[in-house]
């Protein structure tokens, strides 16, 4: 991981000043707490950063907890994605692992004072007479008929509640706050519901389950959290998650903060959305390399020092950060100029043959790894009679600034030869299936001995010695910036982009396949990494960005 310091000089960082100053904390802790309902995307990384980064800046620990308050949605497929994507962006929690499970005996005993002290009760309204109950921004709400029951009785039935004795919806327990609050949130909020479904971790131990709103600020006074920093949209939650705190019992009260969420143009970052996406397999599941999720990021060959690196540049506020995708492109193509493997891969090859060059001879030119990096040093590639080049590299009837091959003009082969073109052969609709060319035997290293100028330089594979493989070259999942705003009566799915993915079998050198590196640059074709996914006997490569910043898709 990177020595630079993320989100140093930041509104957050100026709050835990101060409470550092006013001893109103010793040390900092803070947390990452997601729900595992879904796999984590490029928005949850800046949460991740933020509250790593602000623990280690303060000499501080950052947990990892997964608020699992929710079987019905949740699996411990989503706890070990999130797990590895946290640590795959160079974070450890060390052995500060917790769960939201993990308080469900002390967050049940919270609940039952709660009762005891007349500030919870057993409601039997449906969820469309609760919602008619609660009134609206500019209209109180009214007291639930169940409000003033008992307590004795409460107590009984939530433990009825617990030991499963009861169906799904027909009770639940409320907070009993104030009816006519402003804030929608502190109008007698539920507090736990009726879920009759076995829990990842838990089992069928519970046939209640508490609602994120309790079960998130207990999680973090319980755990000795001193800052919980979470995104804006639970700003107006934050006098309830107080109140929860102040009446629990528990001492320790976490100071929140929030901060602008992270959206990016040409995706959407909705949990539901996307879940929506892969259970209709209109993407390849979650680490699809065009998702915005971690894992499809990184599958597509993202590096995580780029991530780190945008999230910290688009910077922290109050407001919502819409950041462009060719903003974070450009932090991975940076961060891949430097790490990338430079190799001569074909991706729509085209055959060429050297008629005056011996049937037996072969050379070997020695080519460097990375030119901007010496210590990356160099490999062997073999020149032999027939190669393959790009197709894009020949035109045969080329204006006059054209500088790459055609039929009479001389380039050269990186590294190699000086070559000229000398005819071609087609086939019957007229497509280009042999290249003829003559080299110039007294260029070896690809520099005339008469010091001719020759301006074009190209790049080659040899066809005996190149390896097959399949390219996907990826682009934006949808073709407009922004995904969501769509016609009446259509969703953000009839916006994807119909050439999202275009599968290619191209000719590679050989040392894709043994190379020590992880990331490649295909000479003048873009930035690529070999797909999770590949086999022994089929090698797949991922596009991960184009060379430079590509134009804006139309729709």
């Amino acid at each position: 991981m990177s020595d630079k310091k993320l989100f140093e000089n930041t509104f957050i960082q100026q709050i835990i000043n101060g409470d550092l100053k006013k001893n109103r904390v010793d040390s900092v802790v803070t947390r990452f707490p997601p729900e595992p309902n879904g796999y984590l995307h490029i928005g949850h990384a800046k949460a991740i950063c933020i509250n790593f980064s602000t623990a280690a800046n303060n000499s501080g620990i950052c947990n990892l907890r997964l608020d699992d308050t929710n079987p019905a949605k949740e699996d411990d497929e989503y706890v070990q994605a999130i797990k590895e994507d946290v640590k795959w962006l160079g974070y450890d929690w060390e052995d500060r692992e917790y769960f939201a499970s993990n308080y469900f005996g002390e967050l049940y005993n919270i609940a039952t004072k709660l009762i005891k002290d007349n500030k919870a009760f057993i409601c039997e309204l449906s969820q469309e007479e609760m919602r008619e109950y609660r009134g609206t921004l500019t209209e109180t709400g009214k007291n639930s008929p169940f409000r003033d029951r008992p307590i004795e009785e409460n107590l009984a039935l939530f433990e009825k509640m617990k030991n499963g004795e009861f169906d799904e919806g027909t009770y639940v327990l409320r907070a009993k706050i104030d009816m006519e609050a402003a804030n929608l949130n502190m109008r007698d909020p539920v507090m736990y519901r009726i879920i009759n479904k076995a829990h990842h971790r838990t089992g069928d131990e519970w046939h209640i389950y508490p609602m994120y709103d309790f079960a998130h600020p207990l999680s973090d006074a319980l755990e000795g959290v001193t800052h919980s920093l979470c995104s804006m949209e639970f700003e107006d939650h934050r006098v309830l998650y107080d109140w929860f705190v102040d009446n629990s019992g528990v001492k320790n009260t976490p100071h929140q903060t929030e901060f602008g969420r992270l959206n990016l143009t040409y995706t959407v970052m909705s949990k539901r959305k996307l879940l929506k996406l892969v259970e209709e397999k209109l993407v390849d599941g979650w680490d699809d390399p065009r998702m915005p999720t971690l894992s499809g990021m990184r599958r597509r060959g993202y590096t995580a020092k780029a991530v780190r690196e945008f999230v910290d540049g688009v910077g922290v506020g109050k407001n919502v950060s819409n950041a462009e995708l060719p903003l974070l492109e450009h932090y991975v193509r940076k961060d891949l100029n430097d790490i990338s493997q430079r190799v001569m891969v074909a991706l729509d090859p085209v055959k060429v043959v050297i008629d005056n060059f011996p049937e037996d001879k072969e050379y070997t030119f020695t080519v460097e790894n990375n030119p901007e990096r010496d210590e990356d040093g160099e490999r062997e590639v073999k020149f032999t009679k027939e190669l393959y080049i790009e197709r894009s590299d020949f035109m045969e009837d080329a204006p006059k600034k054209y500088f790459r091959l055609s039929v009479g003009r001389e380039v050269r082969f990186k590294k190699a030869f000086l070559l000229t073109c000398t005819s071609v052969e087609k086939d019957e609709n007229g497509e280009i299936t042999l290249i003829h060319c003559d080299y110039d035997p007294a260029s070896e290293g690809g520099d005339a001995p008469d010091g001719r100028k020759v301006k074009g330089t190209i790049h080659w594979v040899s066809a005996k010695y190149g390896k097959e493989i399949e390219v996907k070259n990826y682009d934006n999942l949808f073709a407009v910036e922004k995904p969501e705003d769509v016609e009446e009566g259509k969703d953000f799915t009839s916006n994807m982009n119909n050439d999202s993915l275009v599968v290619k079998r191209a000719i590679a050198e050989p040392s894709v396949l043994t190379s020590e590196f992880t990331h490649f640059q295909f000479l003048r074709n873009g930035y690529y990494c070999k797909d999770k996914y590949s086999t022994s006997e089929k090698s797949i490569f991922n596009l991960t960005v184009g060379l430079r910043e590509k134009k804006k898709l139309k729709v």
